[in-house]
């Protein structure tokens, strides 16, 4: 009589059975989950069903795993400041468009973007994303200060404050946000658009 078969599945020897892209996924899934210090090589290999060795097919070590997700969300948020300030001459313009492209970058990359959210500069790989955050928050102070000196956006509001306003709403959306419910990832750009930049118009 065959015994029950267990749905754990049993680490794999030899070759992954995973490409890159997935390791990663996964690990970043379980980053999320337990926390990155929670998280163990032990514990990305149980839930991978991979061998240790077999992990580091792909990845040399945790933190390598860690860097290349932070890098990913970082490198697409500055792409959409890169982005506007090549395209739009006007601050104005330029925040509008930074503002629909950071919620863009949020829900279609929402699990590597909750993880920078929640760095807090434990290490070198931390430290390092927090200094490019930093310097992305910075890049869009400025942008708020000269759409302000255009008279479009009120200037009795810090610039530095109205970043933060503005990304403290953005950012909150990793907490409610799921990929294919109800909530149009588009339009919540646009509504995000409205309630932020609407109350901070010159009068």
């Amino acid at each position: 009589m065959s015994q029950p078969r267990s749905d754990a599945p049993a680490p794999r020897r030899g070759r992954p059975g995973y490409d890159r892209e997935q390791v990663l996924a996964v690990a970043v899934k379980v980053f999320n989950e337990q926390g990155y210090d929670a998280t163990s090589v032990a514990d990305l290999s149980a839930t991978l069903g991979l061998t240790k060795s077999a992990l580091y097919h792909h990845f040399d070590s945790k933190s390598a795993i860690l860097e290349l997700a932070l890098n990913d969300a970082l490198d697409a948020l500055e792409a959409v400041v890169d982005d506007a300030t090549a395209r739009h001459p006007l601050a104005s313009d330029r925040l509008r468009s930074i503002i629909r492209g950071a919620v863009r970058v949020l829900t279609e990359k929402l699990p590597s973007v909750t993880l920078l959210l929640r760095v807090r500069g434990n290490g070198d790989v931390e430290t390092a994303a927090l200094v490019r955050r930093r310097a992305f928050d910075q890049r869009v102070t400025a942008i708020v200060s000269e759409a302000q000196a255009e008279g479009l956006i009120r200037d009795d509001v810090d610039a530095a404050v109205a970043t933060r306003l503005i990304f403290g709403m953005i950012n909150s959306v990793v907490e409610w946000y799921r990929p294919g419910g109800p909530v149009d990832p588009d339009e919540l750009g646009e509504d995000i658009l409205r309630v932020s930049l609407d109350g901070l118009q010159s009068r």
